[in-house]
Protein backbone atom coordinates (compact mmCIF):
# COMPACT_ATOMS: atom_id res chain seq x y z
CA UNK A 1 0.00 0.00 0.00
CA UNK A 2 1.35 3.36 -0.51
CA UNK A 3 2.91 4.95 2.18
CA UNK A 4 4.65 8.69 1.85
CA UNK A 5 7.40 9.25 3.90
CA UNK A 6 5.41 12.07 5.84
CA UNK A 7 2.06 12.18 7.91
CA UNK A 8 1.44 15.64 6.39
CA UNK A 9 2.06 14.05 2.72
CA UNK A 10 0.12 10.97 3.36
CA UNK A 11 -2.85 12.95 4.18
CA UNK A 12 -2.47 14.80 1.68
CA UNK A 13 -2.06 11.61 -0.71
CA UNK A 14 -5.55 10.61 0.90
CA UNK A 15 -7.32 13.98 0.56
CA UNK A 16 -6.10 13.79 -3.48
CA UNK A 17 -7.70 10.76 -3.99
CA UNK A 18 -10.85 10.82 -2.12
CA UNK A 19 -11.54 14.43 -4.21
CA UNK A 20 -10.91 12.54 -7.25
CA UNK A 21 -13.60 9.67 -6.28
CA UNK A 22 -16.08 12.04 -6.68
CA UNK A 23 -15.22 13.56 -10.06
CA UNK A 24 -11.96 14.32 -11.94
CA UNK A 25 -10.46 17.57 -11.19
CA UNK A 26 -7.46 19.98 -11.13
CA UNK A 27 -5.23 20.17 -8.47
CA UNK A 28 -6.28 24.09 -7.97
CA UNK A 29 -9.52 22.89 -7.47
CA UNK A 30 -8.87 20.10 -4.90
CA UNK A 31 -6.91 22.19 -2.83
CA UNK A 32 -9.85 25.01 -3.24
CA UNK A 33 -12.39 22.38 -2.24
CA UNK A 34 -10.26 21.01 0.15
CA UNK A 35 -10.37 24.37 2.59
CA UNK A 36 -14.04 25.23 1.55
CA UNK A 37 -15.24 22.23 3.32
CA UNK A 38 -13.14 22.73 6.21
CA UNK A 39 -10.97 19.76 5.46
CA UNK A 40 -7.92 22.05 6.28
CA UNK A 41 -8.39 21.53 9.60
CA UNK A 42 -7.01 18.56 9.42
CA UNK A 43 -5.04 18.15 6.58
CA UNK A 44 -2.30 20.53 5.74
CA UNK A 45 -2.71 21.87 2.42
CA UNK A 46 -1.09 25.10 2.79
CA UNK A 47 1.86 24.52 0.69
CA UNK A 48 0.42 23.82 -2.88
CA UNK A 49 3.90 22.75 -3.80
CA UNK A 50 3.21 19.56 -1.74
CA UNK A 51 -0.12 19.32 -3.45
CA UNK A 52 1.54 18.60 -7.33
CA UNK A 53 5.04 16.59 -5.68
CA UNK A 54 1.79 14.10 -4.45
CA UNK A 55 0.02 14.42 -7.35
CA UNK A 56 2.86 13.63 -9.37
CA UNK A 57 3.68 10.40 -7.27
CA UNK A 58 -0.02 9.26 -7.04
CA UNK A 59 0.33 9.36 -11.10
CA UNK A 60 4.02 7.43 -10.91
CA UNK A 61 1.82 4.79 -8.72
CA UNK A 62 -0.77 4.20 -11.64
CA UNK A 63 -3.55 5.70 -8.93
CA UNK A 64 -4.22 8.57 -11.27
CA UNK A 65 -4.18 9.57 -14.37
CA UNK A 66 -3.81 12.61 -16.82
CA UNK A 67 -7.47 13.28 -17.97
CA UNK A 68 -6.93 16.14 -19.83
CA UNK A 69 -4.90 19.66 -20.03
CA UNK A 70 -7.43 22.52 -19.81
CA UNK A 71 -6.16 25.89 -21.68
CA UNK A 72 -7.69 29.12 -21.43
CA UNK A 73 -5.99 32.59 -22.56
CA UNK A 74 -6.76 34.17 -19.34
CA UNK A 75 -5.92 31.20 -17.19
CA UNK A 76 -2.59 28.99 -16.46
CA UNK A 77 -2.72 25.73 -18.57
CA UNK A 78 -4.40 23.07 -15.92
CA UNK A 79 -4.36 19.59 -15.29
CA UNK A 80 -7.32 17.77 -14.85
CA UNK A 81 -6.71 14.29 -13.38
CA UNK A 82 -8.79 11.27 -12.64
CA UNK A 83 -8.45 8.31 -10.35
CA UNK A 84 -7.73 4.95 -11.72
CA UNK A 85 -9.06 1.21 -10.66
CA UNK A 86 -6.10 0.69 -8.63
CA UNK A 87 -6.29 4.24 -7.12
CA UNK A 88 -9.92 3.79 -5.80
CA UNK A 89 -8.91 0.29 -4.38
CA UNK A 90 -6.12 1.78 -2.70
CA UNK A 91 -8.36 4.78 -1.48
CA UNK A 92 -10.95 1.90 0.05
CA UNK A 93 -8.13 0.07 1.77
CA UNK A 94 -6.23 2.82 3.18
CA UNK A 95 -9.51 4.73 4.56
CA UNK A 96 -10.59 1.00 6.37
CA UNK A 97 -6.95 0.68 7.42
CA UNK A 98 -6.98 4.27 9.09
CA UNK A 99 -10.59 3.74 10.96
CA UNK A 100 -10.14 0.75 12.25
CA UNK A 101 -6.20 0.20 13.44
CA UNK A 102 -3.86 2.47 15.44
CA UNK A 103 -1.21 4.20 14.23
CA UNK A 104 2.10 5.75 15.73
CA UNK A 105 1.85 9.58 14.99
CA UNK A 106 4.79 10.97 17.45
CA UNK A 107 2.79 14.55 18.13
CA UNK A 108 4.76 17.27 19.75
CA UNK A 109 3.46 18.03 22.48
CA UNK A 110 3.32 14.94 24.33
CA UNK A 111 6.96 14.52 22.90
CA UNK A 112 7.85 18.29 24.73
CA UNK A 113 5.91 16.76 28.29
CA UNK A 114 8.34 13.94 28.62
CA UNK A 115 10.85 16.40 28.48
CA UNK A 116 9.46 18.72 30.79
CA UNK A 117 12.03 18.42 33.57
CA UNK A 118 14.36 20.75 31.38
CA UNK A 119 12.75 23.70 32.46
CA UNK A 120 11.70 24.94 36.27
CA UNK A 121 8.23 24.26 37.59
CA UNK A 122 7.59 27.57 37.36
CA UNK A 123 8.17 28.05 33.58
CA UNK A 124 6.20 24.53 33.03
CA UNK A 125 3.08 26.35 35.09
CA UNK A 126 3.81 29.43 32.95
CA UNK A 127 3.52 27.99 29.75
CA UNK A 128 0.71 25.45 30.16
CA UNK A 129 -1.22 28.09 31.71
CA UNK A 130 -1.19 29.48 28.07
CA UNK A 131 -1.83 26.10 26.43
CA UNK A 132 -4.67 26.67 28.74
CA UNK A 133 -6.11 29.80 27.25
CA UNK A 134 -4.77 28.73 23.43
CA UNK A 135 -7.56 25.75 24.33
CA UNK A 136 -10.31 27.28 25.51
CA UNK A 137 -10.09 29.91 22.46
CA UNK A 138 -9.50 26.89 19.63
CA UNK A 139 -12.48 24.90 21.78
CA UNK A 140 -14.40 28.35 21.19
CA UNK A 141 -13.62 28.90 17.54
CA UNK A 142 -15.00 25.16 16.83
CA UNK A 143 -18.13 25.50 18.57
CA UNK A 144 -19.13 29.06 16.68
CA UNK A 145 -17.81 26.95 13.58
CA UNK A 146 -20.05 24.42 14.41
CA UNK A 147 -22.92 26.70 15.24
CA UNK A 148 -22.69 28.41 11.89
CA UNK A 149 -22.44 24.87 10.21
CA UNK A 150 -26.12 23.43 12.16
CA UNK A 151 -27.62 23.21 9.11
CA UNK A 152 -24.69 21.03 7.55
CA UNK A 153 -25.57 17.11 7.61
CA UNK A 154 -23.62 15.87 10.76
CA UNK A 155 -21.73 13.62 8.67
CA UNK A 156 -19.43 16.48 7.19
CA UNK A 157 -19.55 17.94 10.87
CA UNK A 158 -17.43 14.79 12.35
CA UNK A 159 -13.84 15.57 12.03
CA UNK A 160 -14.96 18.81 13.83
CA UNK A 161 -16.76 17.25 16.57
CA UNK A 162 -13.58 14.83 16.66
CA UNK A 163 -11.09 17.98 17.36
CA UNK A 164 -13.62 19.37 20.06
CA UNK A 165 -13.13 16.15 21.90
CA UNK A 166 -9.58 15.85 21.84
CA UNK A 167 -8.98 19.32 22.46
CA UNK A 168 -11.37 19.39 25.12
CA UNK A 169 -10.06 16.31 26.75
CA UNK A 170 -6.09 17.77 26.42
CA UNK A 171 -7.86 21.10 28.39
CA UNK A 172 -8.93 19.03 31.12
CA UNK A 173 -5.89 17.17 31.02
CA UNK A 174 -3.66 19.93 31.21
CA UNK A 175 -5.79 22.13 33.67
CA UNK A 176 -5.28 18.99 36.40
CA UNK A 177 -1.26 19.54 35.59
CA UNK A 178 -1.56 22.95 36.37
CA UNK A 179 -3.25 22.55 39.05
CA UNK A 180 -0.90 20.21 40.81
CA UNK A 181 1.90 22.72 39.85
CA UNK A 182 0.43 25.02 41.91
CA UNK A 183 -0.35 23.57 44.69
CA UNK A 184 3.36 22.00 44.74
CA UNK A 185 1.80 18.58 44.14
CA UNK A 186 3.92 17.88 41.10
CA UNK A 187 7.47 19.62 41.51
CA UNK A 188 11.32 19.33 40.37
CA UNK A 189 14.84 20.58 41.28
CA UNK A 190 18.02 20.02 40.52
CA UNK A 191 18.98 17.95 43.39
CA UNK A 192 16.21 15.70 42.99
CA UNK A 193 16.40 15.22 39.41
CA UNK A 194 20.66 13.85 40.16
CA UNK A 195 19.14 11.61 43.02
CA UNK A 196 16.30 10.47 40.30
CA UNK A 197 19.04 9.82 37.50
CA UNK A 198 21.67 8.30 40.00
CA UNK A 199 18.64 5.52 41.51
CA UNK A 200 18.01 4.55 37.81
CA UNK A 201 21.52 4.59 37.18
CA UNK A 202 21.82 1.68 39.93
CA UNK A 203 18.65 -0.02 38.80
CA UNK A 204 20.09 -0.27 35.48
CA UNK A 205 23.38 -1.76 36.32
Amino acid sequence: MLRPTTTSLRWLALAALSMLCQEPMHPYRMQRLIKERGKDEVIDVTQRASLYQTIARLERDGLLSKQQVMRDEKRPERTVYEITAAGRAITLAWMRECLSQLAPEYPEFPAAVSMLALVTPEDALQQLELRMLILQAEIKRIDAGLQQASRVPRLFLLEFEYLRATRFAELTWVSCVVAELRSGKITWNEAWLRQIAAEFAVADD
